[in-house]
């Protein structure tokens, strides 16, 4: 007999609907690498991963919040690791670290994400919702920036916020599309270089 803690199944009920949101995110993908995102519908994608409708409006509000979690699920912010009370250099030298891994991380759904950002390009409501969720992470990335010492800083965070998401978009495609031509030293230089103040 299952304990209260336990599905019939054996599985924690309380990780079930990160196992839904999970299978509709692989059934999304799965369904965009054959049709593309235009022709993908959610009724397809509740199809793929044998569910119905109301899984996926259970988990995302419409179409366009399905697409932007795929983009944060495979393609996840950088996060380095950085000690309590680093100095911005230091924690330039954790996100060069964290760039470098991420790149690798990220070359398997490369394609996905071009094609994924060319179709919002192309979506106005779509690209309304990313520039949302993006100005929320430069919001909070200004946040984090703003807790060193703004001395050592070479612009203002809500600058430099904006500077680092390119930087670390450009040196991961770069790196995923050249690798030969864009080795770890460019990582950690192009990072040391705006710490230098």
């Amino acid at each position: 007999m299952a304990s209260e803690e336990q599905s019939r199944r054996g599985q924690p009920k309380g990780d079930k609907r990160q196992r839904t949101r999970s299978a509709l995110l692989e059934a999304a993908r799965a369904v965009i690498r054959e049709k593309g995102y235009e022709r993908t519908t959610l009724e397809e994608v509740a199809r793929r991963a044998g569910m119905t409708t109301g899984a996926i409006y259970g988990n995302f509000k419409n179409r366009d919040e399905l697409f932007i979690a795929l983009g944060h699920t495979y393609w996840p912010p950088v996060s380095p690791r950085i000690a309590p009370g680093a100095t911005f250099a230091e924690a330039m030298q954790a996100l060069a670290a964290a760039t470098i891994a991420a790149a690798g991380e990220r070359a398997p759904v490369a394609v996905g994400r071009l094609t994924g950002l060319a179709y919002t390009l192309t979506n106005s409501e779509l690209r309304e919702r990313v520039r949302e969720v993006t100005n929320r992470s430069y919001e909070l990335g200004s946040q984090w920036l703003g807790a060193f010492d703004q001395r050592e800083l070479p612009m203002p965070p809500e600058h430099l916020v904006r500077v680092l998401h390119a930087l670390i978009e450009g040196l991961v495609m770069q790196r995923i599309l050249t690798p030969e031509l864009c080795p770890d030293d460019v990582f950690y230089a192009a990072f040391a270089a705006l710490a230098r103040t």
